[in-house]
Order: C-alpha cells, then sequence, then structure tokens
C-alpha cells in the first residue's frame, strides 16, 4: 500500500517499538517495568521542559526524585499534589517571580507517567495491554481513514488531522479495546466499552495538547530519539491522557 510505503520508516519505528512494550509486558516485572516507563519519563521531561521554555536544571532533580518514590509509594498519583505543594510552598518563600509556570512539567508530561505505573500496580499488565490496543488504534485509525478519506480538519491546532479521521480512530479503539477487555473477562461489556471509548477520545487531545505545545513552542517535535515519529512525547502523548481516563473510570465503575 502506497500510505504504508510512503510512511516506511514511521512503521518500522513504531512495530520496534511495540515489540519492546510487549516483551516488558510479558515478562511482567514490576522493577522492569518501573525501570522501563522511568526512561521514558526522564526524556519525556526534558523534553517538555524544553516546549515549556523553562531552563532550571533543579527540576530534572525534582522529577528523577519523584519518580524514584513513586516505586515505593502506595499511591503514586498522589505525589503530583505533594510536588504541586512543594513547588507552591517554594515559590512562596522565596518571593520567586515569573516562576509559577514550573509546576507545568508536572502536570504534564508527569502525571500521565504516574498514572500508567498507578495502571499496573492496581490493575496489572492486562489494563496497559488494553491502553496500549486503544491509543494504539486510536493512532491508526485516524491515520489511515484520515489519510483515505479525510476532508475536514478537525482542529486548527494540528491541520494535518481531520474530523474523518479521528472519528475512525475511535471508533477502531473502542470496538478492539472492546474485544479485547471483554474476551480477556477483565471487566463487563457495557463497562468494556465506556472505558474504551472515553480511553480513545482522551487519546485524542492528549495528541492535540502536545501539538499544542509544539506550535506554541515553534518545532515540529518534541525531540528526535524516535525516526519518524520525533521525540518521546510524539510517541506517547496519547498514553499520557488515556491512563488517566481509564483509572478515573476503573475507580469509579
Amino acid at each position: 500500500m502506497k500510505i504504508i510505503t510512503e510512511n516506511r520508516e514511521r512503521w518500522l519505528t513504531g512495530i520496534g517499538l511495540l515489540l519492546v512494550v510487549i516483551g516488558v509486558g510479558v515478562i511482567d516485572n514490576y522493577t522492569l517495568t518501573w525501570g522501563f516507563l522511568g526512561l521514558f519519563y526522564i526524556i519525556g521531561f526534558k523534553e517538555a521542559i524544553r516546549l515549556y521554555g523553562i531552563n532550571r536544571e533543579t527540576l530534572y532533580y525534582y522529577a528523577t526524585a519523584l519518580w524514584i518514590i513513586a516505586y515505593f509509594y502506595p499511591n503514586p498519583d498522589d505525589l503530583f499534589f505533594i510536588m504541586a505543594i512543594f513547588i507552591g510552598s517554594k515559590l512562596a518563600y522565596t518571593r520567586e517571580r515569573s516562576k509559577k509556570d514550573l509546576i507545568l512539567p508536572f502536570l504534564y508530561p508527569i502525571s500521565g507517567f504516574l498514572y500508567i505505573l498507578v495502571l499496573y500496580r492496581e490493575y496489572g499488565v492486562e489494563w496497559l495491554f488494553w491502553l496500549l490496543i486503544v491509543v494504539a488504534l486510536s493512532d491508526i485509525g485516524a491515520f489511515l481513514v484520515g489519510k483515505s478519506i479525510g476532508k475536514r480538519p478537525f482542529s486548527k491546532t494540528s491541520p494535518n488531522k481531520t474530523l474523518e479521521g479521528v472519528l475512525g480512530g475511535v471508533i477502531l479503539a473502542t470496538v478492539g479495546g472492546t474485544i479485547f477487555s471483554y474476551s480477556t473477562g477483565l471487566v463487563t461489556l457495557e463497562v468494556a466499552t465506556v472505558v474504551s471509548l472515553f480511553t480513545s477520545i482522551s487519546a485524542v487531545f492528549g495528541d492535540l495538547f502536545e501539538s499544542y505545545l509544539k506550535r506554541e513552542a515553534g518545532v515540529k517535535d518534541s525531540g528526535t530519539l524516535l525516526p519518524g515519529h520525533g521525540g518521546v512525547l510524539d510517541r506517547v502523548d496519547g498514553y499520557l491522557f488515556g491512563a488517566i481516563t481509564m483509572v478515573i473510570i476503573a475507580r469509579a465503575i
């Protein structure tokens, strides 16, 4: 297919990364998973710092310490709020000006990574695979449908994204995610559909948010680590929003 041959590098990188992720998931070891996520976490944090235009080396130390604590702490999602209190208190005490944006990289991407870790710890590797399937199918569906029949723009933030592509991706992800989670006995059919649908929608806006950050920063990609994809945030943006939604809905229902 022309649509694949024209994007050969993108597909090869995506497939290679997918195989590594599946391998880590099959091994299903907490320390390995934490370390693997941590690699993306640190690189993604550095990319975010550049996108936000923040030049504070101490933030790397805070972020690293946060991830190490998350390994042992029973509720990693609490750590974002603890960090927010710490930074807010520090700003108030030192009366630093124009530094209120220091909390932004902890809101995104760190909170998303913490929720991915929470998803694994609270619900198991099967739920990580569920998240992987939903977000991957959202991307694949949007790409294929958008390239094939996409005409109407979805948002000015991302001119290449079409409404047809987004709808195609959400539908494909909802169907695929529902089939996987229900057939593996994770949840009921109704819950499988609801979680897959809203996780897919969140993934769409996760991708859109990262596009917004890149436009604001005046760059095409968040980094250059992944050939055909750009940086880490270019690849995991949908997962960062999707994981939060998946955990919140799972806890609610």
